[in-house]
C-alpha cells in the first residue's frame, strides 16, 4: 500500500498528459474553421505532412485524451466527496457548490473565450454522476456500459441511417426525388462546410466574436445533450476507477498490463481502419460525422481505458524521473492550464490577436502545441513550489468554500 502523496502523483501525472494531449486536438479548433476539426477535407490538409498530422491525431489522440480527462473528473469527485465526508462536512453541499462554479466559469469561457468549451459539460454531467457515489465499481461500471451503448445506439440510427440515404440516393438507379432531396441535405447549413463565414467571423473583432456566440446562447446547453451518452459513462467508470484502486496506483503491475493488452492494440487497429475509411472516401463529410458520433465510439472507449493503464505503469517506471514532477506539476494546475491555452491560442489565431486563423497548415500548428507543452512544463512546477493552488485552482476552491484558501507555502 502506497502513502497518501504517492497515490496523488498518478492522478496529477494523468491530468497533466491528458490536458496536454486535449490541447492537440483543441488547437484544430482554435486555428481552423470548425468543420477542421470532423474531416480534414473541409481545411488544412494540403500537404504529405498535413496528412501524416492528422492521421497522427486521429489514430492516437483524438476523443482519447477527452476521454481520460473525463475518466480523471469522475476519479476527483469521488476524492472530493471522501474528504468531505472524512472532514466531517455535507458532501453535497461541497460537490454542488463546486459544480455550480465550475458551471459559471465554463459559460464565461464559452461566451467571452472560446466556443469549444468543456466545463459546462463536466458541471452538468458531474451534478448528475454525484447521484452514483454510494454504487460499487461493478454497479457503476455495468450501468455506465448500458447508458453508453444505448447513446452509441442513438448515434448510430441517426448516422448509419443518414449513410444509408447517401448510399441509395447516390446509386446509378436512384429517383431523381430521391437525388435532389440528398442535393438538397447536403447544401443544407447543418452539411455545408460553410468555411468562408466562420474564416471572416474569427478574422474579425473581438466584439463580433462574442456577438455571434450569444446568438448561439443555446449552444453549450445541446452539447449537455449531446455529450451526455459518452460523458456520463466515463465519469463514472472513473469513478469505479477510483474506488477500486485502479487510478491509485493499487492495483499489481500485471492487471494494468493485462487491461492494456486488451484494450490498446485492438483500439489502434480499429482506429487505424477508420481512418482508412475516410481515405478511401476522400473523407466524406457523412462518413466523417458516422465516424466522430458512431463508429468510433468504441475503439474510443477501449483506448481511453488502455491508455488509463499504460500511464499508471510509465508513471509507476518513471516515478522520480524530473520530467514526470513537472508533467504532475500541469495536472495538479490543470484548470488554469486549460483556460490559459485558450486564452493564449485565441490571442494568437483571432483576428483581434495576432490574425493567424486559417493561415497555419494542420502540421506547423504542432509548433504551437509543443511551444504551449513547454509552458506548460516549464511554469507550473516552479510556481506549485511557492503555492498551494494554481491562480484559477484556488479562485475555484475559494469561491466554492466560501472562504479565501491560503495560497503561499
Amino acid at each position: 500500500m502506497q502513502n497518501k502523496e504517492q497515490r496523488h502523483i498518478s492522478l496529477d501525472a494523468m491530468r497533466g498528459f491528458a490536458v496536454m494531449g486535449i490541447l492537440a486536438m483543441n488547437i484544430i479548433g482554435f486555428a481552423m474553421p470548425e468543420w477542421a476539426y470532423v474531416t480534414p477535407a473541409a481545411y488544412g490538409t494540403d500537404t504529405l505532412a498535413d496528412k501524416i498530422a492528422w492521421v497522427f491525431s486521429f489514430i492516437f489522440i483524438d476523443g482519447k485524451m477527452r476521454g481520460l480527462f473525463s475518466l480523471l473528473f469522475g476519479a476527483s469527485m469521488m476524492l472530493v466527496i471522501d474528504r468531505a465526508a472524512a472532514n466531517g462536512q455535507s458532501a453535497a453541499q461541497v460537490h454542488y457548490r463546486r459544480m455550480a462554479w465550475l458551471a459559471l466559469f465554463g459559460l464565461a469561457h464559452y461566451f467571452f473565450i472560446w466556443f469549444g468549451d468543456i466545463l459546462f459539460l463536466y458541471a452538468m454531467i458531474g451534478m448528475i454522476a454525484f447521484r452514483f457515489r454510494d454504487w460499487t465499481p461493478n454497479r457503476l461500471i455495468k450501468v455506465a456500459l448500458i447508458i453508453f451503448a444505448l447513446g452509441l445506439m442513438l448515434w448510430g440510427l441517426q448516422f448509419g441511417g443518414l449513410q444509408a440515404f447517401q448510399y441509395f440516393a447516390t446509386r446509378p438507379d436512384a429517383s431523381a426525388d430521391m437525388a435532389q432531396e440528398f442535393r438538397k441535405l447536403m447544401a443544407s447549413s447543418d452539411l455545408a462546410f460553410n468555411i468562408a463565414p466562420d474564416l471572416a467571423l474569427h478574422r474579425g473583432s473581438y466584439g463580433a466574436i462574442v456577438m455571434d456566440k450569444f446568438a448561439e446562447w443555446s449552444t453549450p446547453f445541446i452539447l449537455v445533450l449531446l455529450s451526455i451518452g459518452e460523458t456520463l459513462p466515463l465519469m463514472m467508470i472513473g469513478m469505479a476507477m477510483q474506488k477500486s484502486g485502479f487510478m491509485t496506483e493499487n492495483w499489481d503491475a500485471a492487471d494494468y498490463q493485462r487491461w492494456v493488452k486488451r484494450m490498446v492494440p485492438l483500439g489502434l487497429l480499429l482506429t487505424a481502419g477508420l481512418a482508412l475509411w475516410m481515405a478511401a472516401v476522400d473523407f466524406d463529410r457523412i462518413t466523417a460525422l458516422a465516424i466522430f458520433y458512431f463508429w468510433g465510439g468504441i475503439p474510443r472507449l477501449m483506448l481511453t481505458i488502455g491508455y488509463a493503464g499504460l500511464l499508471i505503469l510509465l508513471i509507476g517506471h518513471y516515478r522520480n524521473h524530473p520530467m514526470l514532477a513537472r508533467v504532475a506539476a500541469a495536472g495538479r494546475a490543470a484548470f488554469t492550464n486549460y483556460l490559459g491555452t485558450s486564452i493564449i491560442m485565441t490571442t494568437i489565431f483571432y483576428g483581434y490577436g495576432f490574425g493567424l486563423f486559417g493561415h497555419v497548415s494542420r502540421a506547423g500548428l504542432w509548433l504551437f502545441v509543443l511551444g504551449a507543452w513547454a509552458v506548460m512544463l516549464l511554469w507550473s512546477k516552479p510556481w506549485l513550489m511557492q503555492y498551494h493552488y494554481g491562480p484559477l485552482e484556488w479562485l475555484w476552491r475559494s469561491l466554492a468554500r466560501v472562504k479565501m484558501q491560503a495560497m503561499r507555502r
